[in-house]
C-alpha cells in the first residue's frame, strides 16, 4: 500500500482512470463512494466553492457507476426500476430519477439518459445497484443485459465551462440542451457529453468509454482551461446544499420516501405504468407522510466544515429529527442545512435547536433551495 495525504490505498477498492492525474495535480484526501476513491480536497472547501462559482472545475467523478440495460425488454426493465413515467423520454435525453424498493425506499437517485431505443444508463449516487438490477431481472420475464460498462465521467463545472467546451468541441456545443447528450469524440477519445452535473452550476459531464485513455483526458481538458481560469476541484459541498441537492446515505437512503423529500413530480401512481414500489408510495400518499425535508439556518459563528455526523433536533425539549447536510455558505453568510423533521414542526420560520458535535445552537426552519431556486445558472 502507499499513502498520499491522509489516505491510505489499497487493491480491494478501485481506482478511477483519472487517479494518478488527480494526485498529480494536487488532490490532498480521498474517500471512497461506490467502492472506489474519490478525490475530495485540492484546496481547502471554500476556495473550492468560489472556484467553481466564479470560473470552473474539473471533477473526477468515475465513482458515479454506469448501469447499462439493453435488449429487447431494456425500456419496460427500466420503468419497472423507477417510479417517474419515462413515456415521453426521448433518445439523447436525460432525466433525474429515483430508484425505490417494494416499501416505495429510495434505493438510489441516479440521472437516466437514453442513448438508443433499448439502450440506457443509469449514472449512480452511492449504492449498489447493479446487483438490484441484477437480481430484479432474474425473474422478471424481460429480455435484457444487465452489466457496469467501462464508462467514467468527468465533471466541467462553472460559469466558464460552456467556453472550455466550446474551444475542446466546436462552436456546435452550444446547442446542447439542459439535460440532454451527445456522442462526441476529443483527439479519438469516445466520449458521450450531457448538459448535467452536480453543483447546481452551468456544466457538462463527459463519460469516457475508454478508461485506458484516461490520463490522456484530463491533461487535455486543464491544458485548454488553464487560460480560461479552469482549477482542479472537487464536487462542492458548500453549492451542492445552497441548491438542496441530495447526497445519497446523509439526505436520504433505504427507509425515506419520495414524498417526505418534497419530489412528488418524480412520482406517476396516476397512470398505468408499472414499477417498483407503486402500491407502498400509493398508501404512504393516502395516509400522508410523518415527516419531512426542511431548509435550516443555524445561529453559530461559522463552521469549519460540514457535519460528520446526523445532529438530533429538538423543540421544546423534544427530539423531532436531525440535521442530514450542514455548512457555512460565504456566499449566503450563513450556515445552511438540510434536515429531515416530524411534519407538525416543518413550519417556515419554526424556531428549533440543534445539537452539534460541540453545543447546542438555535435554528430557524426556511424555505429551500437556499440559493438560485429556479436553477437559472444550471440551465445557463
Amino acid at each position: 500500500m502507499n499513502s498520499v495525504g491522509l489516505f491510505r490505498f489499497g487493491t480491494q477498492i478501485r481506482k478511477s482512470p483519472y487517479f494518478e492525474s488527480t494526485v498529480k495535480w494536487g488532490a490532498q484526501e480521498f474517500s471512497v463512494y461506490n467502492h472506489m476513491y474519490i478525490p475530495r480536497n485540492f484546496t481547502n472547501s471554500e476556495h473550492n466553492f468560489w472556484n467553481l462559482i466564479n470560473s470552473a472545475i474539473l471533477c473526477d467523478v468515475a465513482v458515479e457507476r454506469q448501469v447499462e440495460i439493453t435488449g429487447p425488454d431494456a425500456f419496460k426493465f427500466v420503468q419497472l426500476l423507477t417510479p417517474r413515467d419515462l413515456t415521453k423520454m426521448a433518445v439523447g435525453q436525460c432525466k433525474y430519477v429515483l430508484i425505490t424498493n417494494a416499501d416505495g425506499g429510495i434505493l438510489n437517485d441516479p440521472i437516466l439518459l437514453r442513448l438508443g431505443e433499448n439502450h440506457f444508463w443509469f449514472s449512480l449516487a452511492d449504492s449498489d445497484i447493479l446487483l438490484w438490477a441484477q437480481g430484479v431481472a432474474i425473474n422478471s420475464g424481460m429480455d435484457v443485459s444487465i452489466c457496469e460498462p467501462d464508462v467514467s465521467p468527468l465533471q466541467l463545472q462553472g460559469p466558464i465551462s460552456g467556453k472550455i467546451m466550446t474551444e475542446l468541441f466546436g462552436v456546435s456545443i452550444k446547442d446542447l440542451r439542459y439535460y440532454w447528450l451527445t456522442e462526441a469524440e476529443l483527439n479519438g477519445i469516445p466520449l458521450i457529453i450531457s448538459r448535467t452535473g452536480w453543483s447546481s452550476e452551468l456544466g457538462y459531464e463527459l463519460y469516457l468509454r475508454d478508461g485506458s485513455r484516461g490520463a490522456e483526458l484530463w491533461e487535455t481538458i486543464m491544458k485548454t482551461g488553464q487560460r480560461f481560469g479552469l482549477q482542479p476541484g472537487h464536487t462542492s459541498t458548500i453549492r451542492r446544499i445552497e441548491g438542496a441537492m441530495l447526497s445519497y446515505h446523509a439526505d436520504a437512503d433505504i427507509n425515506t420516501n419520495p414524498f417526505e423529500l418534497g419530489l412528488d413530480r418524480l412520482v406517476n401512481l396516476e397512470s398505468g405504468v408499472d414499477f417498483i414500489g407503486k402500491s407502498a408510495l400509493r398508501r404512504i400518499k393516502e395516509e400522508g407522510i410523518k415527516r419531512k425535508q426542511v431548509g435550516m439556518e443555524l445561529d453559530i459563528q461559522p463552521l469549519a466544515g460540514s457535519n460528520s455526523s446526523f445532529w438530533p433536533v429538538s423543540r421544546n425539549g423534544e427530539v423531532i429529527g436531525k440535521v442530514t447536510s450542514a455548512v457555512y455558505s460565504p456566499r449566503l453568510e450563513k450556515n445552511i442545512a438540510l434536515a429531515m423533521l416530524d411534519i407538525e414542526h416543518t413550519e417556515t420560520g419554526t424556531k428549533v435547536e440543534a445539537e452539534t458535535e460541540l453545543r447546542t445552537v438555535e435554528a430557524t426552519i426556511v424555505e429551500t433551495p437556499f440559493y438560485d431556486p429556479k436553477k437559472l445558472h444550471a440551465k445557463g
